[in-house]
């Protein structure tokens, strides 16, 4: 797959405005998707899930806005801010929530605070089998959501080191979520009522050229002044999101 790249101001934490100006370049792999597949194909992407990702166009990416996300990016708890919860509040939700998606619940041990151990999660790939005849049928049935967000967290982490130079990952995912959340940042979207979500700032550089030049320290002063209320919570509200434009099989997910 053919892929662009960008170089983007960087500043490792501590550093001074002076310093900033020096600072190194992270680059953004921001593949371009291939040509349109084959219509045939198209009822075995509705079957594993895929179809509606496989509609989002090209969503240019902003290289600032990545990197300030990423100078507030606390990789011990994958999270722009940090909250307190018990250890065994997190054990059952985990439990509980991998007898949902794996019909098998891990043990106490086989878990570190929030996360599972990539030992547990391997043991049990070697475990489950899938031959060509039921596999498009039961790829569906796994939590690629959930893989897409480690993924990006796992890069995010990675880039927040002093000496990487790099990020790779589901980076329409990183901007989408914080043009949403943060909609006061985010470019002028060219199809509002368009769906997947991330369509809404496909090719958003031909009608907001604008956004494309805004720099490093645009976005540091606007987090800097982030004030109550300009944060959406609800990003998904009927005032925000048209209900009637998201499939029913995605809609019906809405109250998780």
């Amino acid at each position: 797959m053919d892929g662009e790249s960008w170089g983007a101001d960087f500043a490792l934490p501590g550093t001074t405005d002076g310093d900033r100006e020096k600072s190194r370049m992270l680059t953004c792999n921001h593949p371009v998707p291939p040509d349109r597949y084959n219509e045939r194909v198209e009822d075995h992407l509705r079957i594993t899930g895929f179809y509606h990702v496989s509609q989002i166009g090209i969503v240019q990416c902003q290289k600032a806005l990545v990197n300030a996300l990423i100078e507030r990016w606390h990789p011990d708890t994958h999270t722009w801010s940090s909250s307190h919860r018990d250890d065994n509040e997190q054990f059952e939700a985990l439990e509980a929530e991998c007898l949902i998606q794996f019909g098998v619940a891990p043990r106490k041990s086989d878990c570190r605070g929030s996360c599972i151990k990539i030992t547990w999660l391997r043991d049990l790939k070697e475990n489950l089998e899938l031959t060509d005849d039921i596999s498009i049928q039961s790829i569906g049935q796994y939590s690629w959501g959930a893989a897409c967000l480690a993924h990006l967290y796992r890069a995010l982490c990675r880039a927040s080191r002093f000496n990487c130079k790099e990020i790779d990952g589901p980076l329409i995912l990183l901007l989408c979520w914080a043009w949403i959340r943060l909609p006061y940042l985010s470019p002028l979207p060219r199809e509002p009522r368009s769906f997947s979500l991330a369509n809404r700032w496909r090719n958003w550089e031909r009608g907001d050229r604008r956004y494309r030049y805004l720099k490093l320290a645009h976005f540091r002063k606007a987090f800097d002044e982030l004030q109550e209320g300009q944060f959406v919570w609800v990003a998904y509200a009927v005032d925000r999101v048209d209900p009637n434009i998201i499939p029913p099989e995605i809609y019906m997910q809405s109250v998780v």
